[in-house]
Formats: C-alpha cells, structure tokens, sequence
C-alpha cells in the first residue's frame, strides 16, 4: 500500500482516533459528548464577545 493523503501515516490523518468510542461527560440526567460540550462552550463564548464588542461604525453624517 502506498502513502497518500488518505493513509493513516498520511498528513491528512486525524491528530486522534476516530475509530474508538467517544467520552461522555454525565452530570445528573444530562449525558453530552466531550466534543459536542467543546463546541457549546465556543460557540458561547463567540456569542458573549458579539455582545461585548464594540460594533464598528460607518463615518459620521454632518
């Protein structure tokens, strides 16, 4: 078998395995995927820098 970009040696290998199964982080009822609560996270926090962030103005009317 030759190396390419598919190949696991490849440079296009996943940085983790991906066959395996995944962490579960439990907390009561609540059941998320270590992934999934990774994204969460980012996407709140894009969401709070939205809100905080100054919105850039266009030039001013006289």
């Amino acid at each position: 078998m030759t190396e390419g970009p598919m190949h696991p040696g490849g440079a296009l290998a996943a940085p983790v395995d991906l066959g395996g199964t995944g962490y579960y982080i439990h907390w009561g009822v609540l059941q998320i995927s270590a992934a999934n609560a990774v994204v969460i996270v980012l996407m709140l926090v894009v969401f709070v820098l939205a809100l905080l962030l100054p919105f850039p103005r266009g030039r001013q009317r006289r």
